[in-house]
């Protein structure tokens, strides 16, 4: 008698842990449950995937999807299916919201908020802070917790946290790794006036590389001080990758795909629509980046998804705010990359699947292997297609990369066995859940 399975996917490639080949699928009420050869199953519904390859469901570990307080830039359902338009399965979304998150209620209110609306699945960082920092321990077991998250610079105000010790005892309560923005907030103060009113060009000679060195440098030294694990988001410099990976056994690297893509040259074209925190640098940093993502420095990629609309954003420099979309984009710019001969498909597979559930610790994703979440990015490598905002789901509506050619397409997206997107066409009903890790799942009772 044959194995019952919901779905059948055949004919494709797959890229996993164990290489590039031709397998087929079987998933059942959510998750994969035969990988190779499946003919001893029988499924209620089969999917040709001829000529395309699936890989481990991206996760996007750095988005800001502005729900609560600031929905007219993006809100959790639009994010979502931003998410899942451009093969992504997961986000991690990030604390700086209104109210922001920094309390269990807010927290709780996020998770109930995206729950069987967002179409991907979800989790959301706790900001760490001088005020909640005896909370932290309790915080990072709580449902739909990605961590903490703690800015060193600032890019959002209230969750500034930029002296030593403020960041030695948040680092002190946690037992999961810790997410920081690390730019040195000494230096931006002492250099602001580097900016020239109208110039967003100058916005990377005020936030310049050596305020991401101190700042990196210092939190290297604050995190062996105290024995814990750090990560640090949106690296964007030559200068910090050698302290970074003389420091892998407490530190972790994330990079981004607009900090491999554009570069200062860019300001000139997209003026204040390329303004980031940290900003995008020379091509000597880029040249840096990728030959730190090259050489095993760098753990993942994040889009760091900061939608604003463009009438914030055509305010004149610097008042205009720092952001752009990104986690629609992610999967194509970077198989752009890919099929340039810049990174193997399967160091991309690595950096957004294998990478995020390895440094995160999350429950049965990132990996294609029998009992793991069926949470997959089926993708063209062959497809040519032109990046245009009118394909954009964000609220924004608006992307850097408008009119830039790909080569690499998302076909589809599978979320927990549900196919969500499927040729740049939203599917069913939103049914997102919170990502479930490691160190934080609940303790269960043994049955009576």
């Amino acid at each position: 008698m044959k194995r019952r399975a919901d779905l059948i996917l055949s004919g494709a490639t797959l890229v996993n842990h164990d290489g590039v080949a031709a397998r087929d699928l079987a998933i059942l009420q959510g998750r994969i449950v035969g990988v190779g050869d499946v003919s001893d199953f029988s499924a209620a519904e089969s999917l040709d995937c001829t000529g395309l390859h699936i890989l481990p469901g991206v996760i996007d570990s750095q988005v800001h999807l502005r729900e609560p307080g600031l929905e007219h830039k993006e809100d959790l359902e639009s994010g979502g299916r931003a998410a899942v338009m451009g093969g992504v399965t997961s986000v991690f979304e990030m604390p700086n919201t209104k109210p922001l998150t920094v309390t269990a209620t807010a927290l709780a209110d996020k998770v109930r908020r995206a729950t069987g609306r967002m179409y991907c699945d979800f989790a959301f960082y706790m900001g760490g802070t001088r005020e909640n920092v005896v909370d932290l321990a309790a915080f990072e077991k709580l449902p739909g917790c990605a961590g903490i998250k703690v800015f060193m610079g600032s890019s959002t105000g209230e969750l500034l946290v930029e002296d030593d010790e403020g960041v030695a005892r948040i680092l002190a309560q946690t037992n999961r790794r810790a997410a920081f923005h690390s730019e040195d907030e000494f230096r931006l103060r002492q250099r602001v006036n580097e900016q020239i009113a109208g110039n967003p060009a100058s916005h990377p000679v005020w936030r310049d590389a050596e305020a991401a060195r101190l700042c990196t440098e210092r939190l290297i030294r604050i995190a062996r001080r105290t024995g814990k694990r750090i990560h640090v988001l949106h690296v964007s410099t030559a200068d910090e990758m050698p302290l970074l990976a003389a420091n892998k056994d407490v530190a972790t690297v994330e990079v981004t795909p607009h900090h491999l893509t554009l570069s200062s040259d860019d300001y000139a074209r997209l003026g204040t629509l390329l303004q980031m925190n940290p900003p995008v640098r020379s091509k000597d940093h880029q040249r840096a980046i990728w030959q730190a993502l090259l050489s095993g420095v760098v753990d993942i990629l994040g889009s760091d998804h900061a939608p604003h609309t463009l009438e914030e954003k055509a305010k004149p420099y610097p008042a205009s705010p720092s952001g752009m979309p990104g986690v629609q984009t992610l999967v194509p710019v970077m198989l752009d990359h890919v099929n340039k001969g810049r990174l193997s498909i399967e160091r991309f597979v690595d950096l957004t699947s294998h990478g995020p559930a390895r440094i995160f610790g999350i429950a049965q994703k990132g990996r294609i292997a029998e009992g793991f979440d069926a949470d997959l990015t089926v993708v063209d490598l062959r497809k040519k297609r032109v990046i245009e905002n009118k394909w954009i789901e964000s609220k924004c509506g608006w992307t850097p990369y408008d009119g830039h050619e790909v080569t690499g397409w998302p076909q589809g997206t599978f979320v927990r066995g549900q196919k969500v997107m499927w040729e740049d066409q939203i599917l069913g009903k939103a049914a997102g859940q919170p990502v479930k890790f490691l160190e934080a799942l609940p303790a269960l009772k043994d049955p009576a």
